[in-house]
């Protein structure tokens, strides 16, 4: 008959994965840096309980494919600078949430660097304005012209 002290130490396959399952414990909830206190405020962030719109859209290239990678910015129409910065996924496409009401906004690609595969740099055809009246989506194109 087996104590369970013997019980417990012939089992090391269920005692290695205790001990896997606690390491990846401390280094998912391991020290946390604080934030710079030069660093710029983060934007304010929705509540998921708060209404937004969502502005979608594709980048599309020269060639009438999705572009991947590419920076996309949105700003208020009455700001100067961007207050969201993205980058288009695989399929072309990125989403940003944004307050609901009434508001405009403007989308355009940041191309800084960017060419076809063929060195040759690309441009944006123009910047798109985007009218959200409610917690509505709204769903936009960028065109890439050579």
């Amino acid at each position: 008959m087996m104590t369970p002290r013997a019980h417990r130490i012939s089992c090391p396959s269920q005692l290695s994965s205790f001990c896997l399952l606690a390491v990846l414990a401390l280094l998912t909830l391991g020290p946390q840096t604080p934030p710079s206190a030069n660093a710029a405020p983060a934007p304010q962030k929705l509540k998921p309980q708060e209404p937004y719109a969502l502005i979608f859209g594709t980048v599309w290239g020269p060639n009438d494919h999705p572009v991947y990678g590419v920076r996309v910015k949105i700003r208020r129409a009455q700001d100067k600078h961007a207050k969201w910065d993205l980058v288009s996924d695989h399929s072309g496409e990125f989403a940003q949430r944004v307050p609901a009401g009434k508001a405009d906004y403007v989308v355009w690609a940041d191309l800084k660097g960017v060419k076809m595969a063929a060195g040759q740099p690309l441009h944006l055809v123009k910047e798109v304005d985007i009218h959200v009246d409610y917690d509505e989506r709204v769903d936009m194109s960028l065109h890439l012209a050579r």
